[in-house]
């Protein structure tokens, strides 16, 4: 599987951009990615966001070193992706306590998903808002302005919540998957010197296949849409995508 990360800072953002965006392999064939977006209204809601980040690296990583000792006994993704989210909320508590965090400060969206490229099954899961695009079929999440937070969950008892959520999809057998922030519906022009404004971003970004070849094919997306497009999101993006 061939993995693409994009962070960039919206132009209505200043200081800090509040979105985060991590991949890592949690064996030699499962692979983890994740996108976080914290709340704009929130106080300093970049370090929410990257703090989930960060606890998703760690904890994946752990896992992945257990994994050589003692593979589980089941193989699911869901299974993985469950033992994850349980870590990560039991770890954010912890740290929000430690910490003396206010709910305004622990307000991120998070995108999560496991994909298995030797059994071919795969999972996302979506707290709040966000797009998910699997071979060109987008999902769209919206909570229109009133989106959910992780920090909302963290005093809720953790298998109660997750069988309350919807917001799952399973699939088999992709070839294109991509998370994204809704910053990537805020593409506007920046100047009047675009030469294709009709342009789509969402549909360039998350399922055209040019410059896959390339590393660097979402740099190289990014010069196209913004040097020749004059196009820039106004709110933060992040995007991860895999292909196989």
């Amino acid at each position: 599987m061939n993995t693409y990360q994009l962070l960039r800072i919206g132009e209505h953002h200043v200081n800090h951009c509040e979105d985060y965006v991590l991949t890592a392999p949690l064996s030699t064939h499962r692979l983890v990615g994740a996108v976080m977006d914290g709340c704009t209204m929130g106080t300093d809601s970049y370090f929410a966001a990257t703090l989930v980040g960060k606890l998703l690296r760690k904890i994946v990583l752990e896992r992945s070193y257990q994994a050589l000792y003692a593979p589980l006994v089941s193989g699911s993704v869901e299974v993985d992706l469950r033992e994850i989210l349980r870590q990560l909320l039991a770890e954010f508590r912890a740290l929000t306590n430690q910490l003396v965090l206010r709910d305004d400060e622990l307000l991120t969206t998070l995108l999560l998903m496991v994909l298995d490229e030797q059994q071919e099954e795969d999972i996302v899961l979506t707290v709040g808002d966000g797009l998910v695009c699997i071979d060109g079929q987008l999902t769209e999440y919206d909570h229109q302005n009133r989106p959910d937070y992780l920090g909302y969950h963290l005093g809720t008892d953790f298998n109660t919540w997750y069988r309350q959520q919807t917001q799952v999809i399973s699939f088999r057998h992709f070839s294109d998957v991509s998370l994204s922030t809704d910053g990537i519906f805020t593409f506007a022009p920046y100047t009047k010197a675009a030469s294709n404004p009709q342009v789509d971003p969402v549909a360039y970004l998350l399922s055209n296949r040019d410059d896959m070849h390339l590393p660097s094919m979402f740099t190289k997306k990014w010069a196209y849409l913004e040097q020749q497009c004059g196009l820039r999101p106004t709110d933060d993006l992040g995007i991860v995508r895999v292909v196989r």
